[in-house]
């Protein structure tokens, strides 16, 4: 327990010597050494967040405008998006295709790699539909168990 706490604290505070420790800990972890670690946290971290997998599961059935995009992700600020496009298109997982019109017409359309991550995506997105209900239920009860009875 003791030395759990402290590996804990250690990730927390960015300690270097987090990743030997970590490599004695039975676990997928172990398996990669400390280069491979880390940017494997920085792909996940982008890939998990919750704008990406949106991004990436609306373009699934193909091409999508700019505007479409807006429209189909509810929540998602103008800077967001950009942000989040430009990161993905970085990393090699959409396109960005500019038409000199007039409007100016974008669309986004995922590359061999970004469709190589869908299935992950959409599996993560149905296990949240599929799983929303029992876990909302979970959450008001511990919340429940957590707050202070009632004095009468």
């Amino acid at each position: 327990m003791v030395a759990s706490k402290n590996l804990r604290t250690d990730m927390r505070l960015g300690r270097s010597d987090v990743r030997p420790a970590v490599r004695r800990t039975p676990g997928p972890c172990a398996r990669w050494d400390d280069a491979d670690a880390d940017f494997i946290r920085e792909v996940l971290d982008l890939v998990g967040d919750k704008w990406s997998i949106l991004i990436v599961g609306t373009l699934a059935e193909g091409p999508v405008r700019y505007s479409e995009l807006a429209a189909a992700i509810t929540g998602i600020s103008q800077r967001m998006l950009t942000l989040t496009l430009k990161q993905l298109q970085r990393d090699g997982l959409l396109t960005r295709t500019s038409y000199p019109e007039v409007p100016p017409r974008v669309e986004y359309e995922l590359t061999a790699l970004g469709a190589s991550l869908l299935a992950t995506v959409l599996g993560l997105a149905g296990w949240a539909a599929d799983h929303h209900g029992e876990i909302r239920r979970n959450r008001a009860a511990f919340d429940g168990q957590a707050a202070p009875a009632p004095r009468t």
